[in-house]
């Protein structure tokens, strides 16, 4: 069916006839009257000489969950059709989707309707298609969508907010608009008498749509975009939000599981562990075996007892609220979309950690829940429970004013406290304003950092520039962690997919770690190193250690800030560990057995104390025009023959996915020592070509380090170097 005449496409068109439908609305009190003006209201719409007809999907945009692309006029004649203009990042659009689901829960394409997202990005990391395909999976996201990541649909449509709807009626004609959240009444009323009108004349048709879900081509990982990682500073255990398997991971140190609490599935409900669900965790905070937990989509911070084993919740009442003040007591106050927790103290200097301090990104503002009686700077005694907004106005902007209240957030998202003098503040990553910004301890006033401009109502003052104060450019960030040893705040700058730090004295920010690209490096150097939208990061090891939730690799990432190397922190469970959600078995691979050729290299004996990690550097070389083979994987394999316990909860394989940028292979010393003295191998496969493929050939390497472990603390070791070279054989 070839697209109709237009009678003009842009939303403006709908404009007079829908204002007039919205003022009778407010004056109906049955649902029969409600649903006879807007039956009313299409007869009038679908009257009109000619259509106000939405253009067609440009050809050759990228589309996800679908078999193919779709067409407005070939594809969708005879449904009602939802178009949800939105951003991956917007808090707003976030809130709409739990409408969006609920729509097409009740109604399917054979019932004649169809939900279709139109991603318009707002930040150019966001029309990356990789990164929307992950927030497509992070959110659930069902439905077609579509990138037009140059916005032409939007600009053709003069859509001017995130997040629009637009619903069109069985022959692509525009019938209404709804800009914003929180018309999900609207929503539901418009689509159902829209089916009935268009069905009551013969319509509708119940074909279905070629729907291709992107998640089913996935294999299931140990981590699902894991959004926050906190460290318990007095046990050196991990607690990791593994926000898309919707669960609270709590590790040791080598990655091994003690407790897995929720998933695989959302759900909100208390009660023991194994009982207990959240809905896309977020934030976390522990001490003292409570951990506290921003519960984003269920608007809920939640209380996990690792004693009593049992979940609860403190703050929000399981629905999105809009209350900007608060005030009450937490289970009775709502509250919106917390993104992240820290603990901070009150007036008194007796108390420590008898307040939670909550980003709360879905009003923009930061709020906080007293665990005990006490004071906030400039307010009367509180009792322990209330939940109240503490700085921000409300307002989705980049304010900065002496008075809490005035000050406005957008979408604060990374939280951190240095409650020492002279930064006596709360460091906050303002994602949607692209800014850190500090809130005084003492009075409240709220100061920028760096990033962002001097105009509060500019949101798009983003980039990647290292420099001094309102000089420097970030790209969305979602975390942010004060290092007390150093004086320095790291910054998860994210859609740079990169570690930044900050100096708050000279307000000088410079890149740390990460080159910009997202293809997943899992060990390397700081400046070789790679993200994926990293979410969040915390300092452990006494400031040794920079952990960082790299959120779209689906990995815990382990900076050290001594040797300024990269690695990943293995995820795996116990036998005594309950893990619910699911989990990666990966295939164990057996050792190859060596040639009698393969080159045995004794490297110098190492001395390492308990608890210490060794890092071997793969430095191989090939024959000069030769390649890795393709589809033959290289690898490498840790052995420790007759002190296995060496290895237990380590990774003791990987590939070699590329010559250029090979491996670290890390070792951390259990503990628990059964021996002094022991001998690592690494064994070494390469498979490689020559540069016309017309030779392919193996190689294979044995490299034996000897170990002396001491319970004397160790310096600082230098990562050994595992050199090999098919020209000269020798290391």
């Amino acid at each position: 069916m070839a697209a109709p005449g237009a009678r003009g496409r842009s939303l403006s068109g709908l404009l007079p006839a829908q204002t007039s439908l919205e003022y009778a609305l407010l004056d109906a009190v049955t649902q029969q009257e409600k649903d006879s003006l807007v039956y009313q209201y299409l007869q009038k719409v679908d009257g009109w000489e000619q259509d106000l007809s939405v253009p067609e999907f440009p050809e050759g945009l990228e589309w996800l969950n679908t078999e193919e692309p779709i067409s407005v006029y070939k594809d969708l004649c005879g449904k009602i059709v939802v178009l949800d203009f939105f951003t991956y990042c917007c808090i707003n659009c976030i809130h709409l989707l739990p409408d969006l689901h609920a729509l097409e829960h009740t109604y399917s394409d054979k019932d004649g309707l169809l939900i279709i997202g139109v991603h318009s990005a707002k930040f150019p990391n966001e029309k990356v298609l990789d990164n929307i395909k992950s927030a497509v999976l992070r959110y659930n996201i069902t439905h077609p969508m579509v990138n037009d990541a140059d916005a032409s649909l939007w600009q053709e449509l003069e859509v001017s907010c995130w997040p629009t709807l637009v619903i069109l009626g069985p022959r692509g004609n525009m019938l209404f608009s709804l800009i914003g959240e929180g018309h999900k009444d609207k929503l539901f009323l418009y689509t159902s008498i829209a089916l009935k009108y268009y069905k009551d004349r013969g319509q509708i048709r119940d074909n279905k749509i070629g729907i291709k879900l992107y998640k089913d081509s996935l294999p299931p990982s140990p981590l699902l975009f894991p959004g926050k990682v906190t460290v318990d500073q007095v046990t050196n255990r991990l607690v990791i939000a593994d926000t898309g398997h919707h669960r609270i991971l709590v590790v040791w140190k080598n990655g091994q599981i003690q407790y897995s609490i929720g998933g695989p599935n959302p759900g909100r409900k208390d009660g023991i562990f194994s009982e207990s669900t959240f809905n896309s965790p977020q934030g976390v905070a522990i001490m003292n075996n409570i951990i506290y937990v921003a519960d984003t989509e269920n608007h809920l911070i939640r209380k996990i007892d690792l004693e009593a084993e049992k979940v609860s919740t403190v703050a929000g009442i399981g629905i999105q609220g809009t209350d900007k003040e608060g005030g009450a007591k937490g289970e009775q106050q709502p509250i919106s979309s917390p993104w992240d927790i820290v603990f901070g103290t009150s007036g008194s200097e007796v108390q420590r950690g008898d307040i939670l301090w909550i980003a709360m990104a879905g009003t923009h503002q930061i709020w906080a829940l007293l665990l005990d009686s006490g004071k906030l700077p400039k307010k009367n005694e509180l009792t322990k429970g209330t939940c109240l907004r503490f700085a921000g106005s409300g307002n989705e902007e980049n304010r900065n004013n002496a008075y809490p209240h005035k000050a406005g957030f957008a979408q604060p998202s990374g939280l951190s406290l240095a409650s020492e003098d002279p930064w006596s503040c709360l460091f906050v990553a303002d994602s949607e304003s692209s800014t850190v910004r500090t809130v005084s301890l003492k009075d409240g006033a709220v100061k920028h950092l760096v990033g962002g401009e001097r105009d509060p109502k500019n949101l798009f003052a983003f980039g990647d520039v290292d420099g001094v104060g309102i000089n420097a450019k970030l790209q969305h960030p979602l975390g942010v962690t004060w290092d007390k040893k150093r004086n320095l705040l790291y910054v998860a700058d994210s859609y740079n997919h990169k570690i930044k730090v900050v100096d708050p004295k000279t307000k000088n920010c410079t890149t740390l770690a990460g080159t910009g690209d997202t293809n997943n490096v899992t060990s390397s150097s700081f400046t070789e190193s790679t993200f994926n939208e990293p979410g969040g990061l915390c300092v452990g090891e006494n400031g040794q250690l920079l952990y960082v939730a790299d959120t779209n690799n689906h990995q815990i990432k382990v900076m050290d800030l001594e040797t300024k190397m990269v690695s990943v922190l293995p995820i795996f469970r116990s036998e005594n560990a309950v893990v619910d959600g699911p989990f990666l078995v990966e295939k164990q691979k057996t050792l190859p057995k060596l040639p009698k050729s393969a080159p045995s290299i004794r490297l110098s004996p190492v001395t390492a104390c308990a608890g210490q990690t060794l890092q071997f550097k793969l430095r191989l070389d090939l024959p000069s025009g030769s390649k890795l083979t393709e589809g033959v994987p290289s690898c490498w394999f840790l052995t420790a023959e007759g002190n296995e316990w060496l290895l237990q909860g380590q990774m003791p394989f990987g590939d070699i996915e590329n010559i250029s940028s090979q491996p670290t292979i890390s070792l951390q010393i259990p503990d628990d020592c059964l021996s002094l003295e022991a001998i690592v191998s690494i064994s070494v496969f390469l498979y490689y070509c020559s540069a016309d493929s017309s030779a392919c050939m193996m190689k294979a390497i044995l490299f034996s380090q000897p170990l002396q472990i001491t319970d004397t603390q160790q310096g600082c070791i230098a990562p050994v170097e595992l050199r090999w070279s098919k020209c000269n054989n020798v290391t």
